[in-house]
């Protein structure tokens, strides 16, 4: 049995559960604010468009540069190091978040904090492909990004009980002496061997040369150039996180749109989001890994499908009364479908590109997402919605969140002949490598 092919051991799996935690303090960071928005946008008398920059570009735009950057250290050096170094970053400047005054003190800590998160999923994906056989990917790439759900649910539900005890401030500066903790354990676990620097046997080269950081940024390109299901599967999933991007402004559509109290939805989406997320990801990484077994096509059709059957429901969601029990299934289905991307389409990434470089290409895939689908959906949001109020048309953020679910549709085809040449990309792999 060759190194690529041996089985998890338990240790594995919990250095799996642990990498998960790290980056549930990481999702709950990040979506904080957005959690937060209807006490944080007018006590700092903040703009839709401000509130859009804050959480998109003005942090996206440093977390995905940054984040290719981080890829390449992570496919060069001790990972788990790199990673305690990125979390006393962000956790330090999350606290000092706490103080902000207006839009620029907040801006500030935002920018940087985008660079210390940007290490953590490049270097934990390059960790768990090195774990992890092929055959697991789907499961072990769903089970990390549980942490999605698992830190939006998180990040409401500390809008909901903990914002009315220490305020929003202090929630900021409880999340940042959390994640110092999280640091000071993560520093004393040892590396994990790299597959790309063993031979056949599974044995250990003794000194291996490591490729220029040119080589592994030719490597690169040539893996996107040469492969029609990466590039496929990244644009859909950049298309699928305009949606994403686009829902920063939930909380906001809830109370403004919908009538509902802020600190009772919080709570509602919050555990909404904690059993539609977890079973989301639960469902898309180990029934993508089936699906792939079973039919050989690929995991991206396996989300054509999931993604064919609920994004109509993503419109109907819109217009249904608030009231209804239809609105709370539509929020669970959207929640569900939140969840399931993350494995299939990171354990495709992991499966279409040498082991070399995956931390990298990772990178690479979360700047396009972070920029081109986040970022461009939550300023798209925030500045379409300040037009339609300063032009005095009626539900502003319905008929935003409305464009933006339109422009995901294209998700589904992409998606689509993804999975149509996955089979044939991942042979055509195997004798590049």
């Amino acid at each position: 049995m060759t190194a690529q092919e041996t089985d998890a051991t338990s240790r594995d799996y919990g250095f799996l559960i642990f990498l998960t935690l790290i980056n549930v303090l990481n999702i709950v960071d990040r979506q904080l604010i957005a959690s937060l928005a209807n006490w944080i946008k007018p006590e700092l008398g903040l703009s839709n468009t401000q509130f859009g920059l804050l959480t998109g570009l003005v942090f996206l735009f440093f977390y995905a540069v940054a984040g290719v950057f981080m890829g390449i250290l992570a496919d060069r050096v001790d990972r788990n190091r790199l990673i305690a170094f990125g979390l006393v970053v962000w956790s330090a400047l999350t606290a000092i978040s706490g103080m902000a005054k207006g839009f620029l003190s907040l801006a500030i800590p935002r920018l940087f904090i985008g660079i210390g998160e940007s290490i953590m999923t490049p270097t934990a994906m390059s960790i768990l492909s090195d774990r992890f056989p092929s055959k697991n990917l789907g499961f072990a790439a769903g089970f990390y990004y549980m942490s999605a759900p698992l830190g939006v649910s998180l990040s409401l539900l500390i809008a909901a009980y903990l914002e009315p005890l220490i305020g929003w401030r202090g929630c900021f500066y409880a999340l940042g002496a959390l994640g110092i903790l999280f640091c000071i354990i993560m520093v004393f676990l040892k590396e994990t061997p790299r597959k790309s620097q063993m031979k056949r046997q599974g044995n250990p080269v003794k000194s291996p040369e490591l490729p220029s950081i040119k080589q592994m940024l030719v490597t690169t390109w040539n893996a996107f150039a040469c492969s029609p299901a990466l590039k496929l599967t990244v644009f859909g999933a950049v298309t699928f996180h305009v949606f994403l991007g686009a829902a920063m402004f939930e909380q906001i559509w809830f109370v403004e749109e919908r009538g509902f109290d802020p600190n009772d939805i919080a709570e509602i989406t919050g555990w909404m989001a904690l059993v539609a997320g977890v079973a989301g990801n639960l469902a898309g990484g180990i029934g993508s890994d089936y699906f792939l077994h079973k039919t050989g096509i690929g995991r991206p059709m396996f989300m054509f499908w999931i993604t064919l059957f609920i994004m109509p429901v993503m419109l109907a969601y819109r217009f249904v009364d608030p009231a209804s029990p239809l609105f709370m299934v539509c929020m669970f289905l959207a929640l569900f479908q939140y969840g399931c991307l993350f494995g299939p389409v990171f354990g495709t990434v992991q499966e279409l590109v040498p082991p070399q470089i995956r931390g990298t290409v990772t990178a690479v895939v979360l700047m396009m997402v972070s920029v081109l689908g986040i970022g461009f959906g939550v300023t798209f949001t925030g500045v379409l919605v300040d037009w339609l109020l300063a032009n005095n048309i009626d539900s502003p953020y319905t008929k935003s969140l409305l464009f933006c679910t339109a422009i995901s549709f294209l998700t589904i085809p992409l998606f689509f002949f993804a999975g149509r040449y996955f089979d044939r990309d991942r042979q055509a792999l195997k004798e590049w490598v």
